[in-house]
């Protein structure tokens, strides 16, 4: 299989920087696969698990928002926050929940619909990650 240059980006780090045989982004608009020789593409992503394929192996990232470029260098994701699971404080995370959940009552209009969908990423990414300990 033919691998690419993948770049994660955070504010904090550089996540992840190496040649990969496949990234699936969790995308605004519904999550994409990107392969060697993809088409150029920036996206928009959204809070969700981004999974490294390289050399037979899967790495997964937790990632909170962000873009994504594919160009004929490779991939580069810039994202808000990019966790791997394994250094995830699971607690934390679903104390970050129990917050959301707890603020939506502040909130009304569109800025309500907006919670709503951020927090339901939040809890698709903590039943992935329930799934993820059980198997």
């Amino acid at each position: 299989m033919a691998t690419f240059h993948f770049d994660l980006v955070s504010p904090e780090k550089l996540a992840f920087s190496g040649e990969v045989d496949q990234v699936d982004v969790p995308g605004v608009e519904g999550d994409f696969g990107v392969l060697a020789g993809h088409a150029p593409v920036v996206a928009a992503i959204r809070p969700g698990i981004l999974t490294v394929t390289a050399g037979g192996t899967q790495q997964k990232i937790i990632v909170l928002g962000g873009l994504a470029e594919v160009s004929e260098k490779g991939l580069t994701v810039l994202a808000d926050v990019a966790t791997s699971i394994d250094e995830l404080d699971r607690a934390q995370f679903a104390d970050t929940i129990a917050g959301m959940e707890a603020k939506l009552a502040e909130k009304e209009g569109s800025e309500l619909d907006k919670a709503i969908e951020r927090l339901d990423h939040f809890k698709s990414i903590q039943s992935q990650l329930h799934t993820t300990a059980l198997h």
